[in-house]
This record gives C-alpha cells, sequence and structure tokens, in this order.
C-alpha cells in the first residue's frame, strides 16, 4: 500500500478523535426580567426567550454592621418559568438576573 494514499485520511480521524464531538450552541436566556417588593418581601426573575436557566439574587444589608451583608438567591429555573424567592425586611442593597447556558 502506497503510505502517502493512508496519511490524510489517517489525520483527519487523528483530529476528530482529539477533538472530539463539537456541541451544538446553546443561546443563554434573554428577555430577562425581574421585581423586588420590598413591602411583601419577595423577589422574582423571568426570561422568556433562549435557552438555560435563570434565577433572582438579592443582596441585602443586614441592620447590624457587624453581620454585613446577607445573598439570597431564589431557585434555578427554565425559560419560560418565575424563579420566586423571599426576602428579609433589611435594605436591599441590589437585585439582578443571574443567567446560565
Amino acid at each position: 500500500m502506497n503510505a502517502r494514499r493512508w496519511a490524510a485520511p489517517t489525520a483527519l480521524l487523528t483530529a476528530a478523535l482529539v477533538l472530539g464531538p463539537v456541541p451544538a450552541a446553546h443561546a443563554s436566556p434573554t428577555g430577562c426580567t425581574s421585581q423586588l417588593n420590598t413591602q411583601d418581601r419577595w423577589a422574582t426573575s423571568l426570561c422568556t426567550s433562549g435557552t438555560g436557566e435563570h434565577r433572582i439574587r438579592v443582596l441585602q444589608r443586614h441592620f447590624l454592621p457587624e453581620v454585613g451583608l446577607i445573598p439570597i438567591e431564589g431557585p434555578w429555573q427554565p425559560v419560560g418559568t418565575v424563579s420566586y424567592t423571599g426576602i428579609t425586611p433589611h435594605t436591599t442593597v441590589s437585585f439582578w438576573v443571574e443567567t446560565r447556558g
């Protein structure tokens, strides 16, 4: 057999084995909104398009300075489903939607 004849197919096969299958592209969640209700003490997030998951994140400051910040997070939810969490009566510093593809 001609060694040159097998060189190209062997190189392609080797590259395929080393690189493995190419994963499908994932679109992170988009169209995300969040709501905060400090009177009734809850926060929500909702993403309406894309794929993956999202959750609401809230950062509050405890009234005792030595305690510091209180991180609060809702459960991961798929696109189209609300992530909900209760919050404390402490001061809210910030809130946002966290996503993962």
